[in-house]
């Protein structure tokens, strides 16, 4: 089989890939992220997450590579990313508390030999109840979601947060879209099962 690199660090995609069951290597991109609120999400996390994996061609020539890149649509339809700190993070969950957001969710595999690539976008909507800033703070400090987008952690404590989930693979919501990457795995050869 060919080499699989993961052109991320976040544990959280890690964990995904190895419901897969498959090898793969892990490598911090060479690709710094910016939101562009002039880009339809689509777009951007398309866009992050094939320049992700590309990023990776000089060190793995020979490699299937996966990129990834996850941004949420506020209520408000501002594109926002990780909070960066706990404070910041409270700021976002009190914006976001009794509103319905959207997560996009890119991935892309890139075959460094051949220079052949897919990327996808999934999107995840997502209902938060509403909230004190009581149960806020207190959730921030339980959890520590800063570097989450959207503040929460769903696979952790986030899930007490939510009102209501709507989305087609739930893992678009942690960061990994596994139906699609499978999909797209099957196009460069790699059958999962």
């Amino acid at each position: 089989m060919r080499t699989l690199v993961l052109a991320s660090t976040s544990p959280y995609r890690q964990q995904l890939l190895r419901q897969l069951g498959l090898s793969f290597t892990v490598a911090a991109p060479l690709f710094a992220e910016q939101l562009d609120q002039g880009v339809s999400p689509e777009l951007l996390v398309r866009h992050q997450a094939l320049h992700k994996a590309m990023s990776l061609a000089g060190r793995y020539s020979d490699a299937l590579i996966i990129g990834a890149d996850q941004v949420f649509v506020d209520a408000r339809h501002r594109i926002l990313g990780k909070p960066g700190s706990a404070e910041q993070a409270i700021i976002q969950l009190q914006e976001m508390q009794g509103r319905t957001h959207t997560f996009y969710t890119g991935v892309a595999v890139f075959d460094s030999a051949s220079g052949l690539h897919r990327a996808t976008c999934e999107t995840f909507d997502v209902t938060l109840r509403p909230l004190t800033e009581e149960q806020i703070r207190r959730y921030v400090a339980r959890d520590n979601p800063i570097d989450c987008a959207g503040s929460f952690r769903v696979e952790g404590l986030g899930i007490a947060l939510m009102e209501q989930m709507e989305g087609h693979d739930y893992t678009t919501l942690i960061g990994l879209p596994l139906i699609r990457l499978t999909e797209l795995l099957q196009l460069f050869d790699v059958d999962v099962l």
